[in-house]
């Protein structure tokens, strides 16, 4: 999820401390899990905390293109009283380590899927952030690989672990708010702002920018496209609905299962930012599934969305209609169900949660079984987000094959489906 730098940090909360008391609770050598990072940028920063949480966990090797985020890392490991790792500008080299048992993969969208790939065939296990890829066709090879070598990897959508999520699903499920026929997502984000328009201008020293851009298409450098704004840019991300989409259309996914919708339709487009970033300020996608509707929105510079709230995901329901959020979840009985439910509402901590995934993820290595958010499951969540994006893009209304894993109408959208790469990087 896009956030600034400030909220995904835990260093002051309850999580350091948890960091430090694992510290002083080594594992025993063979229950140890030794961890490659491969990106060090803003969530690296969450997502070590959330593994260096549990004792079992030392990050052995890090990996950035950027010595600068290289350095902040190796300080702030530092400052937790965690060994020194060894520090590396190329992903292969961690992948290739004998040393690595799980790849930590916290990099732009653009570089998930290739060192997904070689650390499966590597045999390492994967813990990628969201969404799974930069394109369809990325997340089903991903899935397959992963699959085919038996690797234990985890999506990095830590909702999926969190205790009053999981209720409000259960909720949905047990049939108590009655058939459920439409479910709306939304982001409202009043802190998006406009970037400008900076010149592009010489790399920045200490940087491997021809690394940094890898797969993606050869442009000059400019900051905006460069560090946490690059998800604003086609080239490397999909914008809000695969950023913050992926966590709010999970939730949907989750509660109404694991259907594939027949057709999607979108509209928006930049209608408020006047900067140099690509990806709409505003929009809405209607997916048509075999059993319900959903719906996503976003807009940026505002924060009142449906039932005055940021973001949310509604489900309606024939007998109540029930709102999660990430303080809670709230039961609303129809006018004439009165007296059917009560409201209630559960909190949680961002670094809880976090944590309780990266546990799924650890017990599910321990175990070699699948963990709450297998790539088979992360494919599917990101594929509904692009899905939204690639029925704006194509300015169409796209009907989905599912099981071919193609647009059946519309060869414009099939050409979406997994961007192309520059040479010599493949996917394969």
């Amino acid at each position: 999820m896009a956030m600034r730098y400030s909220r995904r940090t835990f260093l002051q909360g309850s999580l350091a401390t948890s960091i430090a008391a694992a510290t002083a609770r080594p594992a025993a050598p063979s229950d140890q899990v030794r961890i490659g990072l491969i990106g060090c940028g803003g969530i690296s920063v969450g997502d070590t905390n959330a593994f260096l949480a549990h004792p079992e966990c030392e990050v052995v090797a890090i990996c950035d293109v950027d010595d600068s985020r290289i350095q902040k890392t190796l300080e702030r490991l530092a400052s937790l009283g965690r060994k020194r790792p060894d520090a590396v500008k190329d992903f292969r080299r961690i992948v290739d380590r004998k040393d690595v048992d799980v790849c930590l993969i916290c990099t732009p969208d653009h570089w998930h899927a290739l060192p997904a790939i070689a650390a499966c065939r590597a045999g390492k296990d994967v813990y990628c952030e969201k969404p799974l890829a930069t394109s369809i066709g990325e997340g089903r090879l991903m899935a397959d690989v992963a699959r085919e070598h038996g690797r234990v990897c985890q999506m990095g959508t830590q909702w999926r672990s969190g205790e009053h999520y999981r209720e409000a699903v259960e909720m949905v499920q047990s049939g108590k708010i009655g058939k459920v026929r439409q479910v709306r997502c939304w982001a409202y984000l009043d802190w998006i702002t406009d970037i400008g328009n900076p010149p592009d201008e010489p790399v920045p020293p200490g940087v491997d920018y021809d690394m940094w851009l890898g797969p993606a298409p050869k442009r000059p450098f400019n900051r905006n496209r460069f560090h946490f704004n690059f998800r604003w840019f086609w080239d490397y991300a999909g914008g809000l609905m695969t950023d913050w989409g992926v966590h709010l259309i999970n939730i949907a996914l989750w509660a109404m299962g694991p259907e594939w919708p027949n057709s999607v339709v979108a509209s928006g487009g930049k209608y408020l930012l006047q900067d140099n970033s690509e990806t709409p300020d505003t929009q809405i996608a209607v997916y048509d599934f075999p059993s319900y509707t959903l719906i996503w929105e976003h807009q940026v510079q505002c924060g009142l969305g449906p039932d005055r709230r940021e973001h949310g995901v509604m489900f309606t329901g024939s007998e109540a209609t029930l709102i999660v959020d990430t303080s809670g979840w709230e039961v609303i009985a129809e006018p004439k169900k009165r007296g059917m439910i009560e409201m209630r509402r559960r909190a949680r901590t961002d670094e809880a949660v976090r944590a309780a995934h990266v546990r799924n993820f650890l017990d599910a290595i321990q175990s070699r079984s699948q963990p709450n958010e297998n790539f088979d499951i992360g494919h599917h969540v990101s594929a509904v987000a692009h899905l939204g994006n690639i029925a704006l893009r194509s300015r169409s209304r796209i009907e989905w094959d599912a099981a071919a894993g193609r647009v059946r109408n519309n060869d414009a959208a099939n050409a979406l489906l997994t961007q192309p790469y520059r040479a010599p990087w493949r996917l394969a």
